[in-house]
């Protein structure tokens, strides 16, 4: 053999050791999972801790195969972001770029529907569930209660698995305020950053996140809310069966930072530690496998409907508003409506036993 032909030989075997290295192959049990929008950072961290073995906190049993990037022309955080975004889970994780929704669900087990902002969801869903397949929604579900509550009813009814989060539901550090006692907590105060998107309502984008946190440690049974809104914060105090109270502060400018604290009966419990996205994708891989959602319907959407009543609060001037009532407004079936007020206490739910330690993922 030539020195030449030799080198190109050789060439050629690096050349496909690396790619052996930066793709790995699709083992036979794996999920295939499609991604819908490319436009937020949580497309790449999904991808990498799925579809890189290498990754200390990779989760086996399943791999990101293709992408939809989306986007909304008129948010500057996603159309400067979405080029970005496409090239990173192409040329380092090996996925593929389509064009459409519909190409996304043709050949995969399994969504992830990320696109950044709310508006685009419910067009979107509608064609996820005509196909027929499971999928995680990221935050927001959508732009506005209604349409969030319409989504839920189309999957109902089509038999359809969903199911969303915020990863800060499976932080270690809430997890330990949450489970710093056995009975129900008295009080809890959650703060964090809730930066306002014009086409929102204004806690949906960011809000969701201390909102989700207060929901994990407070639990379902939110009745009514009143809110005092300035130009920096609002803060939101809920009312819960049993004469608890939830208060939101949510942070619009300023310093920021997300923190909980608990009132119990024998101590108070602060948060210590935050955490990553990881916990929270073990959960959605373990979701599309056994197609049970960790998180129902009717919590999810008892966390929008406290966002949305507290909007409507801040339109009546800080009056009370009552959860269910804005939930009627939406057409919700009675067996996903907050309680009146006249239910026992709650203790929270999709709490998992056994926490992890502070700082593992």
């Amino acid at each position: 053999m030539r020195p030449s032909c030799r080198l190109s030989h050789q060439r050629i075997l690096v050349l496909g050791w690396l790619a052996a290295l930066l793709i790995t192959p699709l083992m036979a049990d794996d999920l295939r999972i499609g991604i819908i929008g490319l436009d937020t950072s949580h497309s790449e961290q999904f991808t990498l801790r799925l579809n890189d073995p290498a990754n200390p906190n990779h989760i086996p049993g399943a791999r990101v195969v293709v992408a939809y990037p989306g986007g909304s022309p008129d948010i500057e955080e996603s159309k400067t972001r979405i080029e970005g975004f496409t090239a990173a889970v192409r040329d380092k994780f090996g996925v593929r770029i389509v064009g459409s929704v519909a190409e996304v669900c043709k050949d995969v087990d399994a969504v992830l529907l990320l696109s950044l902002e709310g508006r685009p969801r419910l067009e979107q869903m509608k064609e996820i569930i005509a196909a027929g397949k499971p999928v995680f929604m990221d935050k927001p579900v959508a732009a506005s209660l209604k349409d969030a509550v319409e989504i839920y009813k189309q999957a109902a009814t089509a038999q359809v698995p969903v199911f969303s989060a915020s990863a800060v539901r499976w932080y270690p550090g809430v997890l330990e305020v949450a489970n710093a006692e056995q009975t129900p907590a008295r009080g809890v105060i959650s703060y964090g950053p809730a930066h306002v998107l014009p086409h929102h309502p204004d806690l949906f984008f960011y809000g969701i996140h201390p909102t989700e946190a207060l929901f994990t440690v407070m639990g379902s049974g939110c009745v009514s809310v009143v809110r005092t809104t300035t130009s920096s914060e609002s803060t939101v105090t809920g009312l819960w069966t049993g004469e608890r109270t939830g208060t939101l502060v949510a942070l619009h400018e300023g310093a920021m930072s997300y923190k909980l604290v608990r009132f119990g009966d024998t101590l108070i419990a602060e948060q210590k530690s935050e955490g990553d996205y990881t916990p929270m994708l073990r959960e959605i891989v373990k979701f599309f496998q056994t197609k049970q959602a960790p998180v129902s319907p009717k919590q999810t959407l008892e966390i929008y409907a406290f966002m949305e009543a507290a909007e409507e609060s801040k339109r009546k001037d800080g009056a009370r508003v009552m959860l269910r009532d804005v939930m009627i407004k939406t057409g919700a079936p009675e067996a996903w409506l907050p309680d009146d007020g006249k239910a026992k206490p709650e203790p929270p739910k999709s709490v998992p036993k056994g926490l992890p330690q502070p700082g593992s993922s």
